[in-house]
């Protein structure tokens, strides 16, 4: 459970046994998504939204409202900020460095979100734009450190599973995975490594009825897999 502000119990000598939760001082509380998808041939990018008011970027967020759910904010946040929606957030961290904003005392509850790239065709063309997730660029407040939070908990769930946030969708080669799981790792999967790889891959992987098809107009055709009911 996140709790904001002070313990009541640890009220320190003549203390009074009657204060209101309201006698102590609390943080306004936010949250900040980082939104990560992956182009063929580009990479890994992450979502950025222009600043309003100020200049510059910042990962799209928002205040808590009273009796809001974070999860209800951060959705709020995406359909208002860049009209992003049908994205399932996860919690990452609460970011609570003093001054961290220099607009008071505020923490913010950091997310992640892993969505295929189609899913963002819809966003705001003027206030928002997709960067390298690996090279944001400057960013407001502590952003940069929720991107890369968010990259640990991706690579961490891309470890031993093919495409678990189905950014390649539920069809595709094993050059394509390997591929999207190079994006995530940020390096190339060396030759001596890549026969382990496809192994492990393919132990997940079922193939697909429909048969082969050619990807790139060159060589034999490609088999397509999909991931195994348990892996979904």
């Amino acid at each position: 459970m996140l709790h904001l502000g002070y313990d009541m119990s640890d009220r320190g000598p003549g203390a009074s046994g009657d204060r209101a939760l309201t006698d102590y001082p609390r943080p306004s509380v936010a949250v900040d998504t980082a939104v990560l998808t992956y182009r063929p041939a580009v990479g890994l990018l992450v979502l950025q939204v222009r600043r309003d008011p100020g200049p510059g970027w910042a990962l799209p967020g928002t205040f808590l409202r009273e009796r809001e759910t974070l999860d209800h904010a951060v959705r709020r946040s995406l359909r208002e900020k860049a009209d992003v929606r049908g994205v399932g957030p996860r919690q990452l961290h609460v970011f609570d460095r003093p001054g961290r904003d220099d607009r008071g005392w505020v923490l913010s509850v950091g997310h992640v979100a892993v969505v295929p790239v189609e899913l963002l065709a819809g966003r705001f063309p003027d206030t928002t734009r997709l960067m390298p997730a690996a090279a944001p660029g400057r960013l407001a407040f502590d952003h940069q450190d929720i991107i890369g939070l968010a990259l640990e908990d991706l690579r961490s769930r891309y470890r031993d599973r093919p495409d678990p946030d189905r950014l390649l969708g539920e069809v595709f080669t094993l050059r394509q995975l390997r591929q999207v799981h190079e994006a995530v790792a940020g390096a190339p999967i060396t030759a001596d490594k890549l026969d382990t790889f496809r192994r492990r891959m393919q132990q997940k992987l079922v193939r697909v009825p429909a048969g082969p098809v050619r990807t790139d107009g060159r060589g034999r055709p490609a088999q397509l897999f999909g991931r195994h009911e348990a892996q979904a």
